[in-house]
């Protein structure tokens, strides 16, 4: 297969669909665009959603989509926020590579950001606060094998993605819900022991509180870079 040139890397998120033409150094060569997420969130209206955000971008020879769920060889296991029991199985990558007519990589949205913010070096967790609650885990720049987080229980009868996700944060506000992000920290601290952790996604600009040392606010903006960098090998 070619080498990739040009990416269009698109972010599936709960709220926007994005996507923009950029090279594996990051260059952006297309503005990024964006359109609201379609109310109906089944396979069929994702995909021709997605067809139509893309038609203006130009030329591109390779395409990465992240998108908010587990998903394993181009196919997606698990869609919290879209609807499990409509997407479990679905190929998308191969839904979209007959559409677009180019290679397609599926990744968790997380994995994708990460690829994007990560330094390579030791154990780094990416976490995204968005609609839900995503992860990525590195280790010496790494992707590790996708563990789904969000949905170990924080709560008798939540689990992450509820406790911390963009409906509960609006339901019981900012105060309240930068409270229940500090003790997420910790836990994480304590759980994976990591060197780095990296908050991205559209909830992080709302963290509110004074970080420790080895936690990073990044670009939500990454979401869509670290499709670019999934092209090119492993960093080691």
């Amino acid at each position: 297969m070619p080498a990739a040139k040009q990416i269009l890397c698109i972010d599936v998120g709960g709220s926007g669909l994005k996507a923009a033409v950029i090279t594996p150094r990051g260059r952006y060569v297309a503005k990024r665009v964006r359109i609201k997420t379609p109310k109906q969130r089944k396979p069929r209206q994702i995909v021709a959603a997605l067809v139509r955000l893309v038609a203006p971008l130009g030329t591109y020879d390779h395409v990465t989509i992240g998108f908010p769920g587990a998903v394993k060889h181009g196919k997606v296991i698990s869609a919290p926020n879209f609807g499990t029991e409509d997407w479990k199985g679905f190929a998308l990558a191969a839904a979209m590579q007959k559409k677009l007519k180019k290679p397609v990589k599926l990744l968790n949205d997380a994995d994708v950001q990460g690829l994007a913010v990560i330094k390579g070096k030791g154990l780094e967790l990416v976490c995204t606060l968005g609609t839900g609650f995503g992860t990525a885990w590195f280790r010496d720049g790494e992707l590790m094998p996708h563990m789904d987080l969000a949905h170990l229980a924080m709560h008798p009868k939540n689990d992450f993605d509820v406790v911390v996700g963009d409906a509960t944060r609006r339901k019981i506000g900012s105060a309240r819900w930068n409270k229940r992000i500090k003790k997420l920290i910790a836990v994480l601290q304590t759980v994976f022991n990591y060197d780095h952790l990296y908050l991205g996604g559209g909830n992080s600009s709302d963290v509110t509180f004074k970080l420790p040392r080895n936690v990073t606010i990044v670009s939500n903006d990454a979401g869509m870079e670290g499709g670019a960098f999934a092209w090119k090998h492993p960093r080691k």
